[in-house]
């Protein structure tokens, strides 16, 4: 912080044209401003895909299945999404890259945004995801990106209740209770 102050202050010239310049102690913020360390956690549960009870493997298998319908010839890396709503609908997306790449889509995005328009007062309670990429499933389970954490965790709020999540690969799955839990110091007051 100290290197940001004094490179602003040898570039800032006052109205005689001379540099001003300060020497700030090392400590001036702590001083004013008490500091301590906050520690969070993220518990997840981690199974095989065979552990799983038969309805979460269902939808880990629709979520499998959906990598089928991405359009990903950039990344050659095809995610798909499956989210089980509370009246047991299935709704599924796939990632859709596009050249101009901020106009392409993720699969949890495209999933979540299809629930809400087809189905505005249905409450998802879980989402698998999972990735397909040279040839193979992805070893190690896949994760949302941001945008989608913050898009899920909207929906989550929304709906006063938390979506589970089954994050898939061929070696392992994790389990999370919440979207939430994916993304902490969320912001949630919208």
């Amino acid at each position: 912080m100290r290197n940001l102050l004094y490179l602003y202050n040898l570039n800032h010239k006052n109205k005689y044209g001379q540099v001003n310049s300060y020497n700030l102690p090392d400590n001036i913020f702590h001083q004013h401003l008490p500091m301590k360390t906050i520690e969070i956690k993220t518990l997840l549960r981690e199974c095989r895909y065979s552990q799983l009870p038969e309805a979460d493997r269902k939808l880990v298998d629709a979520a499998k299945e959906a990598t089928k319908s991405s359009y990903a010839p950039y990344s050659k890396f095809q995610v798909g999404a499956a989210i089980l709503l509370a009246d047991g609908t299935v709704v599924t997306g796939s990632n859709q890259e596009n050249a101009a790449f901020s106009s392409g889509t993720c699969a949890e995005r495209s999933a979540c945004f299809a629930a809400g328009a087809n189905h505005k007062d249905v409450p998802m309670l879980k989402i698998a995801i999972a990735a397909w990429t040279c040839g193979a499933f992805q070893r190690m389970p896949i994760s949302p990106c941001g945008a989608c954490r913050q898009a899920l965790l909207e929906y989550e709020v929304k709906q006063g209740a938390p979506i589970e999540v089954l994050l898939y690969g061929s070696e392992k799955v994790y389990v999370l209770e919440s979207i939430a839990a994916l993304l902490p110091l969320c912001f949630t007051e919208f």
